[in-house]
């Protein structure tokens, strides 16, 4: 039987999906719940007595192993993206008016930034001590959910095979194919996902206006604003979710064509409707 639970964690919505033989995913379910709030109060910039907030006013802390690891990968990923994916975009989504829970972000406004930020500071860490030079500050917001997604899989695969969908940030366990639909331009695919995980990352969810300006939450980092696009929207494919996270982001910063040259496992929905699957999904 298939068994389900959804909350709320991380300001989107989490659902998880189980295939159990005995209907008892209950205490799991509880278990991955708790993992996720964990996580959050690790990780989330929006909480002041989180251990990420407090790295960023302290500018060097002995933190967590998770938050070590979280903030390796991100760096990891800054390097093999050549720093389009970039963990030190903390000031230019304050600047953009991401300076609070998306739910609490007012949709237009007057633009209070009087300066450009400044992405790419130096962050460096040894074992589990983290220092940030004079600036920089972290938004782990483009890889957090995936890294919980990955841990929390892990949690449910105890009850039996099974998917986490931490707001389009899909990973899953133990070989079920699982249906995720995926929205294109001409309506929804439905993929039969039974290894590795998905992301998507778009503008056309998380959106503002400051001074009659459109602004959205993917950072550009070359410029430290939000980033002009040709696509609107892209789901990739990867072995797990934290490297989906990754390529979705590059995907959408650097464009249709990179998906192509990349053979990326991708559905890339255009600004003007067209949509294109490559790699794996062609």
């Amino acid at each position: 039987m298939i068994e389900a639970h959804a909350f709320r964690a991380m300001g989107t919505d989490i659902e998880l999906l189980v295939r159990s033989s005995n209907g008892g995913a209950s205490d799991v379910f509880d278990a991955v719940e708790a993992e996720f709030e964990r996580l959050e109060q690790i990780m989330s910039r929006f909480r002041p007595d989180s251990e990420l907030s407090q790295l960023n006013r302290a500018g060097a802390l002995e933190v967590s192993a998770e938050l070590a690891q979280v903030i390796e990968l991100a760096l990891a990923a800054r390097e093999g993206t050549a720093g389009r994916f970039d963990p030190c975009v903390h000031d230019a989504l304050v600047a953009a008016g991401y300076d609070r829970t998306f739910a609490e972000v007012a949709p237009d406004g007057a633009d209070t930034a009087h300066v450009e930020p400044v992405c790419g500071g130096g962050v460096s860490v040894d074992g589990r001590r983290v220092e940030l030079e004079d600036g920089a500050k972290l938004d782990l917001g483009g890889i957090g959910k995936g890294y919980a997604a990955e841990r929390t899989a892990d949690i449910l695969a105890a009850a039996g095979p099974c998917l986490v969908d931490a707001g389009g940030d899909v990973a899953v366990r133990g070989g079920h194919a699982w249906p995720v639909g995926v929205e294109t331009g001409e309506g929804v695919v439905t993929l039969a996902l039974e290894r590795g995980a998905l992301a998507t990352s778009g503008s056309d969810r998380r959106r503002w206006t400051r001074d009659g300006e459109e602004r959205h939450h993917l950072i550009d980092p070359r410029t430290g604003r939000s980033a002009e696009s040709e696509i609107l929207r892209v789901t990739a494919f990867a072995d797990d979710a934290v490297q989906a996270e990754v390529l979705a982001k590059l995907l959408f910063l650097a464009g249709a064509d990179e998906a192509a040259e990349r053979n990326a496992t991708a559905i890339v929905v255009t600004r003007n409707g067209e949509t294109l699957f490559t790699g794996g999904f062609a």
